[in-house]
């Protein structure tokens, strides 16, 4: 049976999760209103070009916090075995992605080949957490909310809205192999890609956050 203080620990534990998921968008968010990064193109140009800016570390910390506030907030869930073991590898994945990301950042293909090694591991890794943590919200949503269908249904919508998003980029690589052409030229990449990156974030809000006795079921 678990406590009042282990429940109350875990719901500390999972809000600060959440807040540093708030924080880092809000760091991302801010980097698109004041110079120089105010000039890169919200709709054509992806987030990790702000690495390749003079606000590079702001970059770099919004992206660690959504890590370990990600991180913190599954925990709580694989603590109260409300973790799947395929949600939680996927979680993993999505994770480390997101580190991977800080540690080897966006190079700037006009300058560098396009296989060069950091740059092909940045956008693995981006593909991969991309693709991750929408998996990893569809299969907690079926497991974790069994007293919380509304909850549930919300966090199996966004977590489809997300795979919908990453759906509209293989269009544009589809597209392109057919066509010959350039497959980031084809879609407004950026807003595709930032449109994508907060609705897996409030998916992953409300997973993350805390749910009262009755919701456990």
């Amino acid at each position: 049976m678990v406590t009042v203080p282990a429940r109350r620990t875990s719901a500390a534990v999972s809000l600060a999760g959440i807040a540093a998921l708030v924080v880092g968008a809000a760091m991302v968010l801010l980097l698109q209103v004041i110079p120089p990064t105010d000039e890169i193109s919200a709709t054509r140009r992806t987030i990790s070009e702000y690495g390749l800016s003079d606000h590079k570390w702001v970059f770099d910390i919004a992206v660690v916090l959504v890590a370990f506030g990600s991180a913190a907030g599954l925990a709580v869930l694989g603590s109260q075995r409300r973790l799947p073991t395929a949600a939680a590898i996927l979680g993993a994945l999505w994770t480390i992605g997101l580190l991977v990301i800080v540690a080897f950042p966006k190079p700037d293909w006009a300058t560098v080949s396009r296989s060069d090694f950091g740059g092909t591991l940045h956008r693995v890794a981006s593909v991969v957490a991309f693709v991750a943590l929408p998996l990893a919200v569809l299969i907690v949503a079926h497991t974790a909310f069994p007293g919380s269908p509304g909850r549930r249904w919300l966090a199996r919508v966004l977590a489809i809205a997300s795979l919908g998003w990453f759906a509209v980029i293989l269009g544009a690589v589809v597209v392109a192999a057919v066509d010959g052409g350039r497959w980031w030229t084809l879609i407004p990449l950026g807003l595709v890609e930032r449109g994508m990156a907060l609705t897996e974030l409030i998916a992953l809000g409300v997973v993350l956050a805390p749910v009262g006795s009755r919701s456990r079921g």
